[in-house]
């Protein structure tokens, strides 16, 4: 039997099945009143059938004023139970453990959604297009009314029939900025020193895990590093580890870098040194992580080959290995790695060769894929990307 066909128990005691999840990918699929749907049904009951033992959802925000893509699903305790409930029960119908991931995006939520968005501190991103206002530094009292959003969405997802959460506390958003020194500026109980600035998170760990309780799995997402000069890096991340597992974090997800250099899609010198043929972006981390901490661990990035992924298990740097995109357009992809029915995941999307647009088309020919499944589709992967701009129209790629 393969590695990756082998169960994992949780420290809460949880077990998942096997060793291969379905990372987060913005589905951004949400209703009028950003609830889950039937065509956020539809794409989870399929990939309840796709083999890999653990699905993480795209953003499950916490504020229906901070919101990282228009169509997000927003937990709002006391409303929609019965919608989450089904998203609930189409994504475990298959055997596999669903996961919301909770977030709140900070100042990454585009000017077309936020035309102020709040922050650590007032520091705007530094990217070329104007796609997100100037943030506000939040009041010590919003920072703690934010830390409650995040105990109660939690709370809320257990009671849907949820079999566990995921902090998003990496890639950029608020947790990310928080946690970045470059973001945070303030000389507070919020920041300050690398102790102050992994606060907010600790605190957010701690009101989720006082709502759903010590037997329900209980996640982080996290940087390995920023990739940016004199950001939060890869010795301070080990710190936040170490804090994560006095905490009694069960699962923790290692990613890297933020919009501004998006090492987790693969691209930049960071990656392609700490690489060989684009799989497993951030492994070397893992491997030194993996001797300060006894945390499960799950490595997302760049695995696309089931020789790939059961060495990376075998070696003990992590216990599960978490794909995204190829289940974008592969949606059985793990259970024919565990048949040994695949040996790896061939499908990129097409360029258009414009390079300053390549990234963004990428992330939306993927989404298009999504949003294809939702509807009862079949992926198509031979579609162009200036076909998907037309369809999906440019907002929505830009934001």
């Amino acid at each position: 039997m393969s590695i990756l066909a082998q169960p994992l128990v949780l420290p809460c005691g949880a077990r998942l099945p096997n060793r291969i999840a379905k990372s987060a990918m913005s589905e951004d699929l949400g209703d009028k009143d950003h609830l889950p749907d039937e065509r956020l049904r539809r794409v989870y009951a399929r990939w309840a059938n796709s083999g890999a033992g653990l699905l993480i959802t795209g953003n499950v925000m916490v504020d229906e004023t901070a919101l990282g893509e228009p169509h997000n699903v927003v937990v709002v305790p006391g409303r929609g139970h019965d919608a989450l409930a089904a998203w609930a029960d189409a994504a475990q119908s298959g055997g596999a453990s669903c996961w919301p991931q909770v977030n709140h995006p900070g100042r990454q939520s585009p000017r077309t959604l936020s035309r102020q968005p709040v922050a650590p501190s007032a520091v705007e991103l530094q990217l070329p297009r104007k796609v997100f206002a100037p943030p506000r530094a939040l009041q010590a009292s919003e920072i703690v009314d934010i830390v409650g959003r995040f105990g109660r969405v939690a709370g809320a997802c257990k009671a849907a029939g949820f079999q566990g959460v995921q902090i998003h506390g990496a890639h950029g958003d608020l947790v990310s900025q928080f946690l970045s020194p470059l973001s945070t500026l303030r000389d507070d109980d919020w920041g300050g020193d690398p102790l102050r600035r992994r606060r907010f998170l600790l605190e957010v760990v701690r009101a989720m895990r006082a709502e759903v309780g010590p037997g329900f799995p209980l996640g982080v997402k996290l940087n390995s590093a920023d990739f940016q000069r004199g950001g939060f890096s890869e010795e301070e991340s080990m710190e936040v580890v170490a804090a994560l597992e006095g905490e009694g974090v069960d699962l923790l997800e290692i990613s890297g870098g933020t919009y501004e250099k998006p090492a987790m899609a693969g691209r930049g010198a960071e990656v392609r040194a700490s690489t060989v043929a684009r799989e497993a972006y951030f492994l070397d981390y893992a491997r030194r992580v993996r001797g300060r901490t006894r945390l499960p661990l799950m490595l997302t990035g760049g695995f696309r080959t089931r020789a790939g992924m059961e060495a990376a298990v075998a070696s003990g740097a992590v216990d599960v290995v978490g794909i995204a995109r190829p289940m974008a357009l592969e949606p059985d992809f793990p259970g024919r790695i565990l048949r040994a029915e695949a040996d790896d995941s061939k499908v990129e999307p097409r360029r258009t060769g414009v390079n300053v647009l390549d990234g963004l088309l990428e992330v939306a020919w993927y989404s298009y894929q999504i949003k294809r499944m939702g509807k009862g589709l079949d992926p198509d992967p031979g579609v162009w990307p200036w076909t998907v701009l037309l369809k999906l129209g440019w907002e929505s790629v830009v934001g």
